[in-house]
């Protein structure tokens, strides 16, 4: 049987390793991008010269012979599933017997005059790595537009070389659709730390062309214009679907998969950013553009073609990331705008680069969530409340055991605890001191 994997992200890779190690199937890659699969959240390090290009590979070359997994380079034009056939952009077709579909995500563009002019990009591709690459030397100015992760990412790129950055953010606050109040405040005051120009409230009109065909500056909704010599589109991304729309595979915002992987097309699958799941579980999105969840497809798939199906199960909400210098942990429900039942407590340290917010619901007291800036916490500790559904007295009078932080760092699990004591009008003591036996027990038991 031969399995055809379009995309060779950590969704096609991660199915190519585990099809191989459960069966002798042939395999083949296919991938417009690159010759080889790279870690996608290591483009900004390579960028900012703390990683090499080839430090991004985690398989050497020979690794993809050694297991018989064929790479070609190349791209899909269109899927013919009638045939079992793809038919390339170069005229050559490829015949299968399964497909799996793991193209990921592309920038999104909302119709700007002069989005497609040279010195244009988003900030996902290895493509648009070499674009800022290219454009970089002797810039004086950048402009990014969407105030997302992808957005912050390409800030700190730029101020890395101490090249000027004018952010565009629609919104009053960044990233205040996911982040509660406060933790979007703080984002704020530290982007202004770092000297970027961040305006708020402000969207992207139209791109000037220099004569040439390239970005000169950015005209703003409110009328000003920023000169520049790139302009980085990240106002969040969508499936990159956009080969398939008269394949006859179903799609809404991605490909419509259920919970085997399977689209409504016989033996094509879909997995990582660019599939949507008809029905996804309670706590979870429909479209999940995270790196973990596209590996845990990629696995969840080679079971269902090789071996037995198994219902994807991608457990409860996690996420990291970084703004500049600050860490930032979610698990479980932390919303922008939550219903009345959930209950914060929430505390920020005076240095306003911490904080620590717990969240209950009002009526059953059972934990629902964390959202942590500069402090870490252990995922297995976490996880562990938030699957029991333990009562949130229990969680706070052992948070301790939670705290990830290296050991001679301050520690504010008691602070936290004395918010709830004010806000429930509660005496309660920690129970438990941080250690490392003491979160491993816990754990076990």
């Amino acid at each position: 049987m031969h399995i055809a994997i379009i995309g060779n992200g950590i969704s096609g890779i991660t199915a190519a390793r585990f099809i191989r190690k459960l069966s002798d199937h042939k395999i083949t890659v296919i991938s417009a991008e690159t010759d080889y699969f790279f870690s996608r959240t290591a483009l900004m390090y390579i960028y900012m010269g703390h990683m090499r290009r080839q430090d991004t590979q985690p398989y050497e070359n020979w690794f993809w012979e050694k297991n018989r997994i064929d790479l070609k380079r190349g791209f899909v034009e269109k899927v013919n599933h009638q045939n079992n056939e793809l038919l390339f952009e170069d005229g050559k077709k490829m015949s299968y017997d399964k497909l799996i579909i793991a193209c990921g995500s592309t920038p999104n563009k909302f119709g700007w005059p002069g989005q497609d002019l040279d010195a244009v990009h988003g900030m996902y591709s290895m493509q648009d790595l070499e674009a800022m690459e290219k454009y970089s030397d002797g810039l004086k100015q950048a402009v990014i537009v969407g105030g997302g992760l992808i957005g912050i990412e390409m800030a700190e790129m730029f101020h890395s070389r101490n090249i000027p950055v004018t952010f565009l953010v629609r919104e009053a606050s960044f990233w205040n659709g996911v982040l509660p109040a406060e933790e979007s405040a703080m984002v704020n005051r530290h982007i202004f730390e770092n000297h970027i120009d961040l305006r708020l409230e402000t969207e992207l009109k139209e791109i000037v062309d220099d004569g040439n065909g390239k970005a000169c500056a950015a005209i703003t909704n409110k009328g000003d214009r920023v000169d520049c010599g790139f302009v980085g589109l990240t106002a969040g991304v969508h499936p990159n679907t956009d080969f398939l729309k008269d394949s006859g595979i179903e799609m809404k915002k991605g490909i419509l998969i259920n919970e085997f992987f399977e689209t409504n097309i016989p033996n094509i699958y879909a997995i990582g950013d660019c599939a949507e799941i008809q029905n996804p579980l309670p706590g979870r999105r429909s479209v999940e553009a995270i790196w973990y969840t596209g590996r845990m497809m990629g696995e969840n798939v080679a079971y269902n073609i090789c071996k037995q199906k198994i219902a994807y199960d991608p457990g409860i909400w996690f996420n990291s990331a970084k703004f500049f210098e600050i860490e930032y942990q979610v698990y479980g429900t932390v919303l922008a705008k939550p219903p009345e039942n959930h209950i914060s407590i929430y505390w920020e340290h005076s240095d306003g680069k911490k904080s620590i917010r717990v969240i209950y619901d009002k009526d059953t007291n059972k934990i629902l969530g964390f959202n942590l800036m500069g402090v870490r916490f252990r995922h297995e500790v976490c996880e562990k409340w938030l699957r029991e559904k333990t009562n949130v007295e229990e969680v706070l009078q052992n948070l301790a055991i939670a705290n990830f932080d290296p050991e001679f760092y301050k520690t504010y699990e008691d602070q936290v605890l004395k918010i709830y004591n004010q806000q429930a009008g509660r005496n309660l003591t920690s129970q438990k001191k941080r250690s490392w036996s003491n979160a491993f027990s816990f754990l076990k038991s």
